[in-house]
């Protein structure tokens, strides 16, 4: 392995660990109790799986009227928009993956961009130092949106064609237009994120009541401006959001707050089809989401890695500590080398290959951890020519899809724009404000990833589709920030090597390391002598909740499985 190593400051790092462990979660007791059992549900025709009910019901009738699992991609990602405020989107972005019943796979990369006057200094203080307050709380945080361009692209090219855009939009407008109760997650969430919201009178005029306080379960939540929104981009399609009066309240909206978008950082915003992360493991093949998602090239890194380990046969103990190790090497390598792909070189093939992985799996101590400041990020790689939410698909057809999108934190940066409805993302996070400076889920960057105008901030999303003799055997995904890429792992090797049904590899607790802070998190409900195991080994084991939810499916011979995560109240499987 190469000697090159990435700068570390110990006062930096111990700030970074407290910041990283309030950010996963309040500390959990000894006696929490372990994660509740996910609910599997069986369909032979469609299912849908979503973070929010009424959403994923609204996928699983566009599957049952005939379509396709494009069509109800999109009408659940429209529905999401209005039912699931705190993730679900039309002022955010994401990926989809999608698997074509003929063998076709294609991702679309709906990724935020920024504003053509943001650069390397527009989130550095006078002092030229990371300023998180202009990057994760302030309007300079929002990236232009990229959800309605991604869905209208994914609809237009690989839609059933037996749905207009209007139609498969017109539950969500329905639901904003005449408002839905407030239950689950949603009414979780606004109490908790009410002092963001409530920073903007736009936001807590559509979120708040009367006397100031937030909505809460069982109140109606009515949205009549994005109702307006969609029902102009039903009619006029995405240029109704990209161009005219949208757009401009939009932009007055950024403005208005202390942002720099415009109306022509709006204009000029396109999804873009990019060839997928392939990768292969025991036989299976992986289908996943390409840069600017770091996703599908750590998960087949990881895979790969571990991939030489006999995982089905090892102790758990064993298995989790070998995983561990593989997280480190490959989120050192998303630190040093992954960026937007527009913008930087990256080296794919060399990154995914079973050869680096072999370099990587030689490095690993099977009985000593590694500190992290010895893997050196990168290793022998040459030069070669939270708040997210995911869900699952697949129809009748044998097509499938896989889609997470986002608004990065829990409402975004919780400003509506004023007349449109639309809760504003605060993506712009993501990009690295300053080399080796953390990001608020604690990750790393370096120039690969440095703000730029009319670039796309590196993500975490890990939409994933695993084929098994070329059909769809597992769609998966999670959100989750920093989490994503490692509950995803975890789910496919539950699967893959450990034979576990799908409820059960949903359910069962995780571990995470992001290589810095120099810290294994272990879920509620990992063992104590697993626990124990990995402090003996050298590491660092906080025990604490870790906020994903993988919600996925399982093609069996019975049929298709769908589980939802149970992290989270509100998921559903739903089929036909």
């Amino acid at each position: 392995m190469s000697n090159r190593l990435m700068p570390a400051n110990f006062v930096r790092w111990s700030a970074l660990c407290l910041l990283a462990c309030a950010l996963l979660a309040p500390a959990a007791s000894a006696q929490a109790p372990a994660i509740a059992p996910a609910q599997a549900v069986t369909a032979e025709h469609g299912m849908v799986v979503a973070q929010e009910a009424i959403a994923a019901r609204i996928g699983v009738e566009t599957l049952q009227k005939g379509g396709n699992a494009v069509d109800a991609a999109v009408a659940t990602g429209f529905a999401m928009a209005v039912t699931y405020p705190r993730a679900g989107n039309i002022g955010g972005g994401g990926f989809m993956v999608i698997h074509r019943a003929g063998g076709e796979d294609i991702t679309i990369d709906y990724r935020e961009t920024a504003p053509a006057a943001i650069n390397a200094k527009s989130f550095l203080d006078a002092q030229g130092n990371a300023d998180p307050q202009k990057s994760r709380n302030s309007a300079l945080a929002i990236g232009v949106p990229g959800t309605v361009a991604g869905l209208a692209l994914a609809e237009e090219k690989y839609g059933s064609g037996k749905f207009t855009l209007a139609q498969l939009m017109a539950p969500a407008i329905a639901l904003a237009r005449d408002g839905f109760t407030l239950a689950d997650d949603t009414a979780d969430a606004l109490p908790h994120d009410w002092p963001k919201l409530q920073r903007w009178p736009s936001s807590v005029k559509v979120f708040g009541k009367a006397d100031g306080t937030p909505l809460a379960e069982g109140d109606k939540l009515v949205q009549p401006d994005l109702a307006e929104t969609l029902a102009a981009i039903a009619k006029d399609g995405p240029r109704a959001f990209y161009q005219g009066p949208v757009a401009d309240k939009i932009a007055a909206a950024v403005q208005a707050a202390g942002g720099v978008m415009t109306a022509d950082d709006l204009k000029n915003y396109h999804a873009v089809e990019r060839v997928p992360i392939r990768g292969t493991y025991r036989g299976y093949h992986i289908v996943s989401m390409p840069p600017p998602s770091s996703g599908g090239i750590a998960l087949v890194e990881m895979l790969n890695i571990l991939e030489g380990y006999d995982l089905a046969h090892e102790p758990r103990a064993q298995e989790l500590y070998l995983m561990t190790e593989a997280m480190k090497r490959a989120y050192a390598d998303r630190a040093w080398f992954l960026g937007d792909p527009d913008v930087v070189k990256i080296p794919i093939p060399r990154l995914t290959s079973k050869g680096y992985a072999a370099e990587w799996r030689a490095s690993i101590n099977p009985a000593h951890a590694t500190a992290a400041d010895d893997i050196r990020a990168g290793g022998e790689v040459r030069e070669e020519g939270h708040n997210t939410t995911h869900f699952s698909i697949i129809d009748q057809f044998g097509n499938a899809v896989a889609n997470t999108y986002t608004l990065n934190f829990s409402f975004g940066v919780g400003l509506v724009a004023d007349g449109a409805g639309i809760l504003l993302n605060n993506e712009l996070d993501d990009f690295a404000a300053k080399a080796n400076s953390p990001n608020a889920y604690g990750l790393l960057g370096d120039e690969a990833n440095a703000p730029g105008p009319g670039k796309r901030p590196l993500s975490s999303m890990t939409p994933t589709i695993v084929l098994k003799d070329g059909k769809p055997f597992l769609i998966t995904g999670s959100p989750g920030g920093s989490l994503i890429i490692n509950a995803v792992l975890q789910v496919v090797t539950n699967v893959i090597d450990r034979g576990m049904d799908i409820a059960s590899a949903v359910s069962a607790p995780r571990v995470h390391n992001q290589w810095k802070p120099d810290i294994v998190f272990a879920e509620t409900g990992i063992a104590d002598d697993i626990v124990a195991t990995l402090q003996a080994r050298g590491d660092t084991v906080m025990v604490r909740p870790l906020p994903t939810s993988a919600n996925s499916i399982l093609s069996t011979p019975a049929g298709f499985i769908g589980a939802a995560d149970p992290r989270t109240r509100g998921a559903l499987a739903a089929g036909y």
